[in-house]
């Protein structure tokens, strides 16, 4: 029975994950090849649409720590109909940085899980997906990982999971 003194844990659920990018359209093409689709070619609170350039709301620019006039294009797309959906985000702002490196701190790549990281590596190789790092098992074979990086450079973590040899651990 939980304590009465403790705070209520928060009722929270997946939502999205954004990803700004420096060309819209390249990169939907490039998540396609990932699998993904378009779930809406909006970002109805953001005021955003894929379709063209508009000013973000300056109350919604404000709770994201944006400039007051910032002009963007969105969407979101979705995986398998799922949770979370990738919120593409290209917007018009000068002095943007680099995305994040493995060797970084807070938020610095995805992941999606394969059930053929061969095969789907080798697919998406053929389609000029870049790779940083090809099919690698990982400790005792627990795993398989690969890592590519969409047109802007943001991390992506294909991963096999090998639950048989997990089990032997417990």
């Amino acid at each position: 029975m939980p304590n009465s003194m403790q705070s209520p844990v928060p009722a929270l659920g997946w939502g999205h994950i954004n990803v700004n990018v420096e060309n819209l359209d390249r990169s939907i093409a490039f998540y396609a090849k990932l699998g993904f689709k378009l779930f809406m070619p909006t970002i109805p609170y953001l005021d955003l649409s894929s379709s063209e350039t508009a000013e973000m709301p300056a109350d919604c620019a404000q709770a994201l720590g944006l400039p007051a006039s910032v002009r963007g294009r969105a969407c979101i797309l979705e995986l398998d109909g799922g949770f979370p959906k990738l919120d593409l985000t290209e917007l018009q702002i000068t002095g943007r940085r680099a995305p994040l490196s493995n060797a970084d701190v807070g938020v610095v790549r995805m992941c999606l899980i394969s059930q053929d990281l061969a095969a789907d590596c080798a697919r998406l190789v053929e389609q000029g997906v870049r790779f940083v790092s090809g099919p690698t098992a990982c400790h005792a074979r627990l795993a398989d990982v690969a890592v590519c990086q969409d047109p802007d450079g943001t991390l992506i973590e294909l991963l096999q999971i090998h639950m048989e040899r997990w089990q032997a651990l417990g």
